[in-house]
């Protein structure tokens, strides 16, 4: 599990990394906080989520030891459906890449696994 000290916390979500085989889940059970005027998921916490788990599956990618430090190039969205209550997850896998940048896939699902929203991300590696 990771614990970071700002997003994080003030978001409220939980991030757990597989070191075994590089896959990273990101959770969150919805609240009040979380929802738009409209009762569902607020598209940016969507985004965010989205972003921590692309991140963290790219990080593996380049460094499952390590964790490899990256930052966002790019990160596309498409919303397929509301999300209201109960837990959400996202998970993602690379689709391609080298040493340096890598492509993700990943998708925002229900308690039901009923897809959310949907992401392809760019991410590149930084080096120190």
């Amino acid at each position: 599990m990771i614990e970071d000290p700002g997003c994080q916390q003030l978001v409220g979500y939980k991030t757990v990394i597989d070191r075994a085989d590089g896959s990273c889940l990101v959770a969150l059970d919805l609240q009040p906080q979380h929802l738009n005027r409209h009762g569902i998921l607020h598209g940016g916490i969507a985004a965010t989520l989205l972003d921590v788990v692309c991140g963290n599956t790219a990080s593996q990618f380049f460094d499952p030891e390590n964790h490899a430090a990256l930052v966002t190039v790019s990160l596309t969205l498409s919303y397929v459906a509301a999300g209201r209550s109960g837990e959400v997850r996202a998970r993602a896998r690379v689709t391609g890449g080298g040493a340096s940048i890598a492509h993700v896939f990943g998708e925002l699902v229900d308690a039901d696994d009923r897809v959310l929203t949907t992401a392809t991300g760019v991410f590149k590696r930084l080096r120190k």
